[in-house]
């Protein structure tokens, strides 16, 4: 069941992450060396590499990079030792790593990286990480992007609660009043749908995936847009999927 989760359309989705404890840190010689737990997070999707680094509870920044399986680890490292700094933080004083992967052979590149560059064990969330109640057929198949939906879902906001995921896929996790993941939907994404049309209509073209203004186009741009963003988004896939889910949920849902 997982997915990448990746989101170029601009259409919103939520991406959660659970958090570390509270933020203490301090600076040596130009480097933010913390006393609480300095977290590295990353979401491996089918497209980017999207990671943050947590100080506590305090997210210091965010970076995406292109997924790649053939690059290897020292150049994926190369990239991190490069970045990091800019938010003046030094890869070797990361205290712990946490992997979300669709992508598992990006996930041993890095799970590989945390052991050579920084000296831990990564923490590779799925359906059978402990803590995070997982209640479908299978526990097995829920992947880590829904199984991080849920959890933080529901530390936030609580339950039950319904997370809306944009990405190469748009998943629908579903998140019960006791805060147990109990499945959703998985439908193609928008930019995926898309990509279909424009590839498959001879006299079609690619169109930035935006609203227009109104849901009759006057011409072949608006057409497509309105097809797409209204059709799928606003008052189609999207609305018709969560009304479906509200009602066999029942009562308040979020």
């Amino acid at each position: 069941m997982g997915t990448g989760r990746d989101d170029p359309s601009g259409v919103s989705g939520v991406a959660a992450t659970t958090a570390p404890p509270t933020p203490a840190s301090a600076r040596v010689a130009g480097v933010r060396r913390p006393t609480a737990t300095t977290l590295l997070a990353l979401d491996i999707g089918n497209t980017n590499v999207a990671f943050g680094v947590f100080r506590g509870v305090e997210l210091v920044g965010t970076w995406r990079l292109a997924t790649d399986g053939n690059r290897t680890v020292d150049e994926y490292a190369m990239s991190l030792l490069t970045l990091l700094p800019q938010r003046g933080l030094d890869l070797a004083a990361i205290d712990g790593v946490v992997i979300g992967s669709s992508v598992p052979r990006v996930q041993d590149t890095f799970s590989e990286i945390a052991r050579r560059y920084i000296g831990r064990e990564a923490l590779t969330v799925s359906g059978l990480t402990p803590g995070v109640r997982i209640a479908i057929d299978n526990p097995r198949e829920a992947g880590p992007d829904r199984v991080v939906n849920a959890a933080a879902a529901f530390a936030l906001y609580g339950g039950p609660a319904i997370v809306v995921d944009f990405g190469t896929a748009t998943n629908f996790d579903v998140v019960s009043a006791a805060g147990d993941y109990i499945g959703g939907a998985i439908a193609p994404g928008i930019e995926v749908a898309a990509d279909a049309i424009f590839r498959r209509g001879a006299r079609l073209f690619t169109v930035p995936l935006s609203a227009p203004e109104r849901a009759i186009g006057r011409n072949t741009v608006h057409a497509l847009q309105s097809g797409i963003v209204f059709g799928y988004a606003r008052i189609g896939l999207v609305e018709g999927i969560i009304a479906r889910i509200q009602a066999e949920l029942g009562g308040g849902r979020r």
